[in-house]
């Protein structure tokens, strides 16, 4: 897929060299660490991982489809996915806010 065919980047996530980028606050280190462990779940069963990191309650996501070298319909996809997984709380009161 080549930059010109690509969609639109989802809410809060730019386009850069380096993949599909956004940056997450939550209210402390317990709800980054449970967003993220949703997230691993997801794209575990997806088989699509992301690059990301984490500092006490800041978790950096970066999407890229490293097989084809290039940012991918998978990306946008898990991006859509992520987003969703942020907005909500968790069942067991460590999702974002």
């Amino acid at each position: 897929m080549t930059s010109d065919s690509l969609p639109s980047p989802p809410p809060g996530w730019t386009l850069s060299e380096q993949g599909l980028c956004r940056d997450f606050t939550f209210a402390d280190f317990s709800e980054a660490f449970g967003f993220m462990t949703r997230v691993a779940l997801e794209a575990e069963r997806r088989n699509h991982h992301p690059d990301w990191s984490n500092s006490w309650n800041r978790v950096n996501v970066t999407l890229t489809s490293h097989d084809a070298g290039a940012v991918t319909e998978r990306d946008f996809e898990l991006a859509e996915i992520i987003g969703r997984l942020a907005a909500r709380p968790a069942d067991d009161g460590l999702g974002a806010s």
